[in-house]
């Protein structure tokens, strides 16, 4: 699926297109609603780049392919843009789908700039090729146990799908939690129903529950059943990978999906620079923007001041990256070799915990902050 991909404003420029392959999942099984933020953020910058003329006069133009959150399609459509000629790589979502991507951009000899995905080990040994905007998995979720411990829980349950992306989590937590004194509970949720979760938590005298689901299904139908239920009426319920920032959760959810804290890439306080972009994202997305949509116009940012530096040589703008310096909507930008991350890694976007306002869904409140 193609997604054509040439602003209005290419017409200002001349030349030859600069063409950046941006990955992002639009349709479902993918997380559709954080595909359509990250586009935004992606397609928003692309048009500001090329109202300023573009890179040195030749006009920055978007190749989308949807991944679907699937790791096959996306090695695929690196194998497509590789092929077609684009400068460099941008997007995707989610993690197990960007370790996918990554792997096949390595091996090509093609720059990957990861907007969003966290697992730790993007690509299985270390690379030149592939830089991350996004904090990884355990400089983030250890902040989010932090939150857990400073907020007195301290038997805490997993509800944990199967995959590299959820088991990652847990362990996270569990190497986290239990030196300072907590209890990490796994459910397995293909052996469990929500009414089951429900049991689960009761009889192991949880005092918080993690959503380590996918959305919607089954983080919605667990969040009901677990409110539903009288005797958890205390139970603090979490989702550290950030299902309740988006608009469909409260939708799905209504005063359920608030009081939920979840893990969100955004400072307190926006730069001008921030809130400018805020104000187009909005007008752009007809509701609040993601910290995903943010983080899709921080990747194409980098990338044309890595482009309009070093030409669209593909190699001159994988060795750019320990030199990148670009104000970025949520902080300067730069990359490093993070200890325990293979790629060159933005050591680190802001990190707050929020959840949603009980007497206003729609807003977000600060809890805790890196």
């Amino acid at each position: 699926m193609s997604t054509p991909p040439s602003p209005p404003a290419t017409a200002r420029t001349a030349g030859s297109a600069v063409q950046i392959g941006a990955l992002v999942p639009l349709t479902r099984p993918g997380w559709v609603e954080a595909g359509r933020h990250l586009l935004a953020g992606l397609e928003l910058a692309v048009r500001e780049v090329n109202d300023a003329g573009g890179i040195d006069g030749r006009p920055l133009e978007l190749v989308v392919r949807d991944t679907a959150a699937d790791p096959q399609k996306a090695a695929a459509a690196v194998d497509e843009l590789a092929g077609l000629g684009v400068a460099a790589l941008a997007g995707e979502y989610h993690s197990v789908v960007a370790r996918a991507a990554a792997a096949r951009a390595d091996a090509l000899g093609l720059p990957f700039l990861c907007s969003s995905a966290v697992i730790d080990a993007l690509t299985e040994q270390p690379t030149r090729w592939v830089a991350r905007l996004a904090p990884a998995q355990s400089h983030g979720w250890q902040i989010y146990a932090d939150f857990l411990l400073g907020a007195g829980h301290t038997r805490i349950a997993v509800a944990a799908e199967s995959s590299v992306y959820w088991a990652s989590g847990a362990r996270i937590l569990r190497d986290h939690l239990t030196p300072r004194g907590g209890a990490v509970i796994e459910l397995d949720m293909r052996a469990l129903t929500p009414t089951a979760v429900c049991e689960e938590l009761v009889d192991k005298r949880a005092t918080a529950l993690l959503l380590l689901v996918g959305h919607p299904e089954p983080a919605v139908p667990i969040v009901k059943s677990v409110r539903r239920d009288q005797r958890l009426a205390d139970i603090m319920i979490g989702a550290p990978a950030g299902q309740p920032e988006f608009a469909e959760w409260a939708t799905l959810l209504g005063d359920d999906s608030t009081a939920i804290p979840f893990l969100r890439y955004l400072p307190e306080r926006l730069s001008p620079l921030g809130a400018r972009v805020e104000t187009a994202l909005r007008e752009r997305l007809a509701e609040a923007p993601s910290f995903v949509a943010f983080e899709g116009y921080d990747t194409v940012a980098v990338l044309a001041d890595a482009l309009r530096s070093h030409g669209a040589d593909r190699a001159r703008t994988a060795d750019s990256w320990p030199r990148v310096a670009v104000e970025g909507t949520r902080g300067q930008i730069r990359f490093s070799r993070t200890p325990g991350i293979s790629v060159w890694q933005w050591a680190w976007a802001p990190v707050q915990v929020v959840d949603r306002d009980p007497a206003e869904p729609a807003r977000f409140r600060i809890l805790h902050t890196s």
